[in-house]
């Protein structure tokens, strides 16, 4: 068929639309080259006319015609309404499965509404007689073949980002003539909200953009304008002879506007120039918070968080619970129908048959009224709601689920009920007043957003809901108080709490407010990070049977030490039913490794653990390693008080290697010491896994200010230059002993003594390294010094026994996500092979063959690595000016020096060559035949889960002795 055949054909027929449509359909399939449905699928199973019809809801389907993943296609008769066409498309699109194009037509009329999500829409509108275009026709071909021709390239994220810049360049403009942050905000809030409303018609006949232009030429009638639009929005009135719907729901609580010049209304002619329509809920409050907050103007281009993290909670805590009850409850409604008396053109029921199912149709109804309802009631908290994202989700999770099951009920032949979930089922608390209120414009705008995108008008008297639920305040203390705070009452929990470590706490809000915050919440341990106490409030409501599920986001670090202990109660009494252990976040525009967890005091076994199903899931966000929970693994006395974490100087005691080698220079002080005592090298992670960077570092131990002063350029140095730091310290005592380390670490000192070199490791880093040092060398805070030194326990240490331990057992921190070692987790719950126990003086072990094989191993290890990083033709070897330590170690000229910058034991491990891999073979078979494991090992059966059972049973064997 010829595009001149189909428009003389179709351009008189006087049939109505029922008569017309498929036939319409079947020869504009003619003219494009393309099957039509019957000869396509004849079936109708991707591809059908009438999609959506059963017997018990009639001839008439969702859609007239549907083809998956393309598109919807709804016929009007001839000059009918399209909107109309298009809402009720709208309504049944997720009972199409959200086709990417929803398109109407009353034969002479077409209309492509494109349906992509998070894609700005857009309409390609053509008549009948355009279809002698060849690239009309080319686009409407492209809806069966080729849907995705047709997606806009503007997503929602961009059109929302171009919004939120421009009014954070007004809301500083505003805050730079001096008026109040919050003024502003809400101010801003106020004219984001009447351009929204005027682009989805709210707002009539282009009112706000009208009253900009209107105020271009006189800036300083700005004011009087806007105050009189405000003052209709807040109850409804008239703005000249146009009536203004009431709005109010406290965003119009007044009618309040600040002044504005040229340049102001300008930017606000541009920006009302952009589509309103179709900004992002799920973004807009963060970027607008950026933009009105003072203090996060400069985050205003930097990431955010999408939505598919945040389904990672709202999904597992709202979505798929509540489908589930609802997929309970249409199974009883099918069997209901099929039960009933089925009832046909032919055959109309009467009598007892009729009665029978008239009455298990009312029962599917009543169903169907019931789980409405649950969800109308069912209360969603995010206790730390930010700008709203968790909010905003929440409620469109709760309105896609009741439009399902009102859409599904209709097609088993119930009544559809109209939408009765809205902006009050979520409810927040936060503390950052542009935040709170942001988070309430997002809500109003993502629920008239989904009325629309769903074929519904939005509410009416008041268009704006109050929102008191979205609340301003601590989450957390009430500080007039100092009581825990309340929550309202919820069905869940769901958010994205702060994250605040536990050392910057007191810095971040004060020494009064974090002790009362400690008070208040006793089950938090005291050295916890401050999202803990979102976690440990939601497992108090659900022991209380005051919470169903929560679900939240937290710093990997809840998997261990301290933070860890919050977590414990839950898998002890309840279950993490769903967690995932290691994600990238973006927090405050910058990028950081978070965990997702998500809980109930249900003790049902199975569990999904990053998107894999585990028979549990433990406090560390681990699942069954070798049959164990590790997180219950103890501390061993036997290995107590030989491993530290190094001195946490608080003030700058390190001094580079010119400086201290100019003071260890210096004559005898006037007691007859030299410097040397309190000047020694100081060793950091950087130093270990990289090269030596040649610091040193003050250090008077314990001494008295009196005794201290007797070391006097090293005194007046720290006098001078730590003292002023100290001073301004809140800790009185660190203020008062201001020449001491922050925390001193009097055991390190009385562990090494006797011994003539120590072990040495990061804190935090890619690979588990243990190196020698001289007993002397300090520790930075970042190292963990393991007070031993034979061979035989830097053996075990450096073997992958200890390494696969220490990594289960220990953290994870920052963007890198390098693998923690403490002292408490690492060290002391790691079960040496019998006999060869840290308590044990190495003498006493000197002859034992299994001691003797590890130190041989662990030697040559130790020298083949030293080989490498310091070859005897790269460097020179100088002794240091204090005899006892260690040498310096110096390149023999510049090529040399650019080759050792290659040579750092990271570089060696990122790289591990043959012959390295070779040596850690040879010790790890020397440490398990210490375990007795050797004839496993050389067979290849000590998988990482064996070795974790079997070490994890030796920890417990002696705990309980």
């Amino acid at each position: 068929m010829t595009a001149q055949e189909f428009i003389a054909k179709w351009r008189n027929t006087q049939l109505n639309e029922r008569a017309a449509s498929q036939s319409h359909f079947n020869d504009l399939c003619a003219l494009l080259g393309v099957d039509d449905p019957i000869t396509a699928d004849p079936k109708g199973e991707w591809y059908a006319f009438e999609k959506g019809a059963t017997k018990t809801s009639g001839g008439e389907g969702w859609a007239d015609v549907w083809r998956k993943g393309c598109f919807a296609w709804e016929y009007k008769g001839k000059k009918k309404d399209l909107n109309k066409a298009f809402a009720q498309l709208q309504q049944y699109a997720i009972a199409l499965e959200n086709p990417p194009l929803l398109i109407v037509s009353d034969m002479d009329r077409f209309r492509m509404h494109t349906n992509w999500t998070n894609t700005v829409q857009e309409v390609h509108e053509f008549a009948l007689d355009d279809l002698i275009d060849g690239a009309t026709r080319e686009m409407l071909r492209a809806a069966f073949e080729d849907p995705e021709r047709l997606r806009p390239a503007k997503t929602r994220q961009m059109l929302t980002e171009e919004a939120a810049e421009e009014f954070a360049r007004l809301a500083q403009r505003l805050r730079d003539r001096g008026h109040e942050g919050h003024t502003v905000a809400h101010f801003v809030n106020r004219l984001v909200f009447c351009m929204f409303a005027e682009d989805v018609g709210l707002l009539p006949g282009h009112m706000f953009s009208e009253m900009l232009k209107a105020s271009r030429s006189q800036p300083e009638s700005f004011a009087g304008h806007a105050a009189t639009l405000f003052a209709a929005m807040k109850s409804g009135g008239l703005v000249g002879f146009t009536k203004v719907e009431w709005f109010n729901g406290g965003l119009f609580d007044d009618d309040s506007a600040l002044p504005l010049d040229r340049n102001d209304i300008d930017s606000l002619i541009a920006a009302a120039a952009l589509d309103w329509s179709e900004v992002d809920p799920s973004i807009l409050g963060t970027l607008f918070e950026r933009g009105l907050d003072p203090d996060k103007r400069s985050q205003l281009g930097a990431h955010y968080t999408d939505r598919d993290k945040i389904m990672q909670i709202v999904g597992p805590v709202i979505q798929r619970p509540l489908t589930a009850e609802w997929e309970a409850i249409r199974g009883q409604i099918e069997e209901l129908v099929a039960n009933a008396p089925q009832q046909t053109a032919e055959k109309l029921l009467r009598g007892a048959e009729k009665t029978k199912r008239d009455r298990a149709f009312a029962m599917a109804q009543e169903l169907l009224r019931g789980f409405v309802e649950r969800l109308r009631t069912f209360r969603v908290l995010d206790p730390a709601c930010g700008s709203g994202n968790f909010l905003y989700l929440s409620l469109l999770a709760l309105k896609d689920l009741e439009h399902r099951a009102n859409l599904e009920a209709e097609a088993l032949g119930c009544s559809r009920e109209f939408p009765a979930v809205g902006p009050e089922s979520v409810l927040g608390i936060e503390l950052n007043p542009y935040a709170a209120e942001l988070a309430r414009v997002s809500v109003w705008i993502g629920e008239i957003q989904w009325m629309r995108r769903n074929g519904f008008e939005a509410a009416r008297n008041p268009i704006l809901r109050s929102l008191g639920n979205i609340e301003c305040r601590d989450a957390v203390l009430d500080v007039v108080t100092g009581e825990r705070a309340r929550w309202p009452e919820a069905n869940v929990v769901v958010g994205n709490p702060p994250f605040l470590g536990n050392k910057k706490m007191i810095a971040e809000l004060g020494e009064e407010y974090t002790t009362a915050l400690r008070k208040a919440w006793p089950q938090v341990p005291g050295g916890a990070d401050l999202v803990c106490y979102w976690f440990a409030g939601a497992w108090d409501r659900m022991v209380a049977h005051k919470l169903k599920r929560a679900g939240l986001v937290s710093t990997n670090s809840i998997r261990s030490g301290t933070n860890r202990d919050v977590l414990k109660p839950i898998v002890q009494h309840g279950r993490i039913y769903e967690a995932w252990g290691d994600q990238e976040w973006t927090v405050e525009g910058a990028a950081v490794r978070v965990s997702l967890l998500c809980f109930d005091r249900e003790q049902h076994t199975g569990a999904v653990l990053d998107g894999k199903p585990v028979e549990a899931i433990y406090a560390d966000l681990s699942g069954q390693r070798g049959g164990v929970d590790l997180t219950s693994a103890t501390q061993l006395p036997v290995n107590a008080k030989v491993a530290f974490q190094g001195p946490v100087k608080v003030g700058p005691f390190d001094i580079d290697g010119a400086l201290a080698r100019e003071m260890l220079g210096l004559p005898s002080n006037p007691d007859g010491s030299k410097n040397s005592k309190v000047i020694v090298p100081l060793l950091n992670g950087s130093d270990i896994t990289r090269r030596p960077s040649d610091r040193w570092i003050i250090d008077f131990g314990e001494r008295t200010e009196t005794d201290a002063s007797l070391y006097e350029t090293p005194f007046e140095y720290v006098r001078k230059v730590v003292k002023p730091v100290r001073d301004m310290n809140r800790r009185e005592r660190r203020r008062q002993y201001w020449w001491q380390h922050g925390e001193t670490v009097p055991g390190i000192k009385r562990a090494v003594s006797g011994l003539g070199r120590a072990i040495l490791t990061p804190r935090v880093a890619k690979h588990r390294l243990f190196v020698w040092t001289g007993r002397r060398v300090v520790p930075d805070s970042r190292v963990v010094i393991i007070c031993r030194d034979d061979d035989c326990a830097f053996g075990v240490l450096h073997s992958s026994f200890h390494e696969v331990w220490s990594l289960a057992l220990g953290g994870w921190h920052g963007v890198g996500n390098d693998p923690q070692y403490t002292p408490t987790q690492g060290f002391e719950t790691f079960p040496f092979p019998e006999g060869l126990t840290p308590d044990i003086p190495a003498a006493n072990y000197a002859g034992d063959p299994r001691a003797v094989a590890i130190a041989i191993a662990a030697a040559r290890l130790n020298e083949l690595r030293e080989n490498w990083l310091n070859p005897p033709d790269l460097i020179e070897r100088v002794p240091e000016v204090v005899p006892g330590y260690p040498d310096r170690l110096l390149p023999k000229n510049e090529a040399a020096a650019q080759e050792l910058k290659k040579r750092t034991l990271t570089n060696l491990y990122n790289v591990r060559p043959a012959w390295l891999d070779h040596a850690h073979r040879a010790l790890d078979e020397a440490v398990a035949d210490a375990y007795g494991w050797g004839d496993d090992f050389r067979a290849g059966t000590l998988t990482d889960d064996e070795i974790l059972a079997r070490l994890f049973q030796l920890n417990q064997d002696r705990a309980s002795k």
